[in-house]
């Protein structure tokens, strides 16, 4: 069994989906999964991935899951209440043969309250199934190399006493067992260097800090539900706020691209977050005009976390905080190069939210190819709200 608790999920999942209890709870959505690798061939596995998702949909938080659930100072008590009920519908997800050769299609559709934690082990599932498939004897001791050596760069050098790092690797990991490992190892080779990792399980497991805020479809699924398309994100930022009050507070910057986000991350939310997370584009322009946004809007940059987790390996991470430590708070998510670097390409697989109360919701990233709409009207439409450049 591959997902044995529920718990084996990243953080945010759990942060989005309490304001989901709180503020949207029938909200309707649909989600959908895309493998962006050329020529990987899912199919041969569809029915050891739908048995995989057969025993997630059995499982139910144990008491002492939510016990530590509930030591989490930003989890409500009536919301952990509802995790003690929760198991996820298997009635809503669909594993099928997709349309083209090699491709399987994973249509998720329900409550979004209900259906939020299926992305993280579904995806942690396919990856997990390919490789034990076609990959059955891994090398562990080329990734344990590879590991050192990350590892090396940076416990080597002065000049990066500062430098800290999470894990973000739980979606697109080899597997569990080595995702288990590498945590292990960070913790007890990297202080103080490593800071966290993003997956609840591993971090009460290993005793460490879980980490996360917001996701993707947290902004997406406001553009049905806010009063207007072009005030969505700031809708979205005005809930956020509402529900912590001021606690998990790093802005994610790339659903409409970095302009949009900067028309609309005002004053008012420069001085009320504590940063930003960049996903997709240049992270160096991002970084210079975060700073720069900063600066104009009468908040001083080093008061301020800037958090990189767009396909980040150690040299561009160890990069990036040559530029801009000193000006400003810095850390580093790493997943695939941390949890899937055994010698072999890992999967490029995603599952997105497309639909929220039946319309079409898209995100459109400063990276092209991670726009996923299934909505070509909409798609222009939003371009167009957002002030948006044609592709």
């Amino acid at each position: 069994m591959i997902i044995d608790s529920l718990l084996d999920t990243d953080l945010y999942k759990f942060s989005m989906m309490q304001v989901v209890l709180h503020q949207f709870p029938a909200a309707q959505v649909q989600y959908r999964f895309k493998c962006r690798t050329p020529g990987a061939d899912l199919r041969p596995y569809l029915d050891e991935i739908r048995a995989e998702v057969h025993l997630l949909c059995q499982l139910r938080f144990a008491d002492d899951e939510l016990d530590y659930l509930r030591g989490l100072r930003f989890l409500t008590s009536d919301f952990v209440d509802f995790l003690g009920l929760y198991h996820m519908p298997e009635r809503c997800i669909d594993i099928r043969e997709g349309e083209s050769p090699g491709e399987i299609s994973i249509e998720i559709e329900g409550p979004w309250l209900h259906t939020i934690l299926f992305e993280i082990p579904v995806l942690a599932i396919v990856n997990e199934v390919y490789f034990r498939n076609t990959r059955p004897h891994p090398d562990l001791q080329e990734g344990r190399r590879r590991l050192q050596e990350k590892m090396g760069l940076v416990r080597d050098d002065p000049a990066l006493a500062e430098f800290r790092l999470a894990d973000y690797g739980t979606r697109r990991r080899f597997s569990k067992v080595w995702h288990d490992e590498v945590v292990a190892t960070l913790k007890n080779q990297m202080q103080p260097y490593f800071v966290g990792t993003s997956n609840v399980l591993l971090a009460r497991r290993h005793s460490v800090l879980p980490l996360g805020t917001m996701g993707h479809e947290y902004l997406q699924a406001c553009q049905a539900l806010g009063p207007r398309l072009r005030d969505s994100q700031v809708y979205a930022l005005e809930m956020w706020a509402r529900e912590y009050r001021g606690d998990l507070g790093i802005a994610l910057s790339d659903v409409y691209g970095m302009g949009a986000f900067l028309r609309d991350f005002d004053m008012y939310f420069c001085k009320l977050f504590d940063g930003a997370r960049h996903d997709s584009g240049d992270p160096f322009t991002w970084g210079e005009r975060m700073i720069e946004h900063y600066r104009n809007n009468r908040s001083d940059p080093r008061t301020k976390t800037l958090v990189f987790s767009d396909s980040l390996n150690f040299p561009k991470a160890i990069e990036l905080f040559r530029r801009f430590s000193q000006r400003c708070k810095l850390s580093f998510g790493i997943g695939t190069n941390l949890t899937n670097d055994l010698g072999y390409e890992p999967l490029q697989i995603v599952i997105k939210m497309v639909r929220c109360n039946g319309q079409p919701v898209a995100k459109v990233s400063d990276a092209p190819e991670k726009t996923m709409c299934d909505d070509p009207a909409y798609l222009a439409y939003l371009r167009q709200v957002f002030e948006l450049p044609l592709p």
